[in-house]
């Protein structure tokens, strides 16, 4: 039996679309952005500047062998307890500005969230 190339065509663009809509998803109303994660390594954080929208959770994950803590500059917005290795600290950004943190254990480790 022999296929008709069109309707094969049509059927695969149908396919594709179906699942590149589900890719392109954007937040509804109520929806909360999704959680993002910084990664802390070889005493830095990783990505060193985020820009992420109002009301998103970031997670901070110490994949360093030794503690690290995320501060903000301010020390009264968000503080962690000193993260050991593998260990998480999460945060949601609710005000849009520009969040410049360190590690209070090794303050030459610096990074910023902008949120807008």
């Amino acid at each position: 039996m022999q296929r008709n190339p069109c309707v094969l065509l049509t059927s695969a663009m149908v396919i594709l679309g179906l699942v590149l809509a589900g890719f392109a998803r954007k937040a509804t109303a109520g929806e909360r952005p999704a959680a993002l994660q910084i990664t802390i390594d070889n005493f830095s954080f990783a990505p060193a500047t985020l820009t992420i929208a109002p009301g998103t959770e970031v997670t901070w994950v110490n994949h360093d062998d030794i503690p690290h803590t995320v501060v903000s500059e301010d020390r009264t917005t968000f503080k962690s307890r000193a993260l050991d290795t593998d260990e998480k600290f999460s945060f949601t950004f609710s005000k849009p500005g520009t969040y410049t943190y360190f590690c209070s254990i090794h303050p030459k480790m610096t990074a910023k969230v902008i949120v807008q």
